[in-house]
């Protein structure tokens, strides 16, 4: 049997909530984030960071207090049902985040430090919408990226092989071993170079065109596209499932979608039932007009004035 929260929690966490969800709140936090990442830059200039260290200091204590106090009201506003705020990926890499410049071996750790400050920058995903969308496809995309690391590792081992047996003792720079093949190859991906080398291939054989041409389709052409579309289909997944977190926190989905395959999100009894609602009022008038009809002229004397007129 589950108890209720206590109304002290209760009252902390709406009024820690009310501070989290405004949209000033979320701006702050985003003008601080790119702050941040603004001193993290000077710091690479090495004339600048020593003549304003203490500037440069005190800017990172205060990015880091105003963190810490964001999360603070994070968890405040968790405070009356604790098990949500873990169940938030974008929480729980927030906290580690920010908690882990109190640890005392990263504190004191110039290099970690700085990898940690420079993680803060993703952040900005949390806050804006179409880079938050774009960090879910790219983790949904990893399956069947891997796939396509494999299958172009597999072509590329190939293509090197074939090209130290065919080049190798004519062109050994750039196919005098297995790496060195697999380097050259690797840059022709991105058709860099590919004229000198197909110039330096006809030099040695006229075949060389059909080694560097199939090469060529097959993986700047066809890998990569394959590549492409199953980042876009990891894209469109990532909206869906963007939409279905807005929906389950109690946010308006975006005009136009649905709920699901084909039904809107708007439910279509709804036009049905205030028609309904119109006929039913419209049959109580008419049935008020027709009893106000029968009380002004009863029946009975509505048929003597009939037989009346007959006669």
């Amino acid at each position: 049997m589950t108890t209720a929260p206590a109304p002290t929690r209760v009252r902390i966490a709406a009024s820690c909530r009310s501070v989290t969800e405004a949209p000033a709140f979320s701006l702050a936090v985003l003008t601080v984030i790119l702050f941040n990442a603004v001193l993290l830059g000077a710091e690479t200039y090495h004339g600048f960071a020593t003549d304003h260290a203490a500037r440069l200091r005190g800017a990172e204590h205060g990015c880091l207090a105003f963190f810490t106090l964001e999360m603070l009201l994070r968890l405040g506003a968790h405070a009356d049902r604790p098990k949500e705020f873990w169940r938030d990926g974008w929480n729980v890499f927030d906290l580690v985040v920010v908690a882990g410049a109190y640890v005392p071996f990263v504190r004191e750790n110039a290099t970690v430090l700085r990898l940690l400050r420079m993680v803060r920058v993703l952040r900005t995903a949390r806050f804006l919408p179409q880079l938050r969308i774009l960090f879910i496809a790219v983790s949904r995309s990893l399956p069947g990226t891997v796939s396509f690391l494999f299958v172009g590792a597999v072509v590329l081992y190939v293509y090197a092989m074939v090209g130290w047996v065919c080049f190798g003792s004519h062109d050994p720079a750039h196919f005098g071993s297995l790496g060195r093949a697999l380097l050259t190859l690797f840059l022709l991906m991105t058709l860099e170079g590919l004229q000198d080398a197909i110039y330096n291939g006809l030099a040695i054989s006229r075949l060389s065109i059909l080694y560097y041409g199939s090469y060529v389709l097959l993986a700047s052409f066809v890998l990569v596209n394959v590549l492409i579309g199953v980042v876009l289909n990891s894209l469109d997944e990532a909206r869906e499932l963007d939409e279905a977190a807005l929906g389950a926190t109690g946010r308006a989905p975006r005009p136009g979608k649905t709920d699901g395959a084909t039904r809107p999100v708007t439910s279509p009894a709804e036009p049905a039932a205030g028609e309904l609602a119109e006929r039913i009022a419209g049959m109580r008038q008419a049935l008020d007009t027709l009893e106000r009809s029968l009380a002004a002229h009863p029946p009975a004397a509505h048929g003597r004035e009939r037989m009346t007129t007959i006669a």
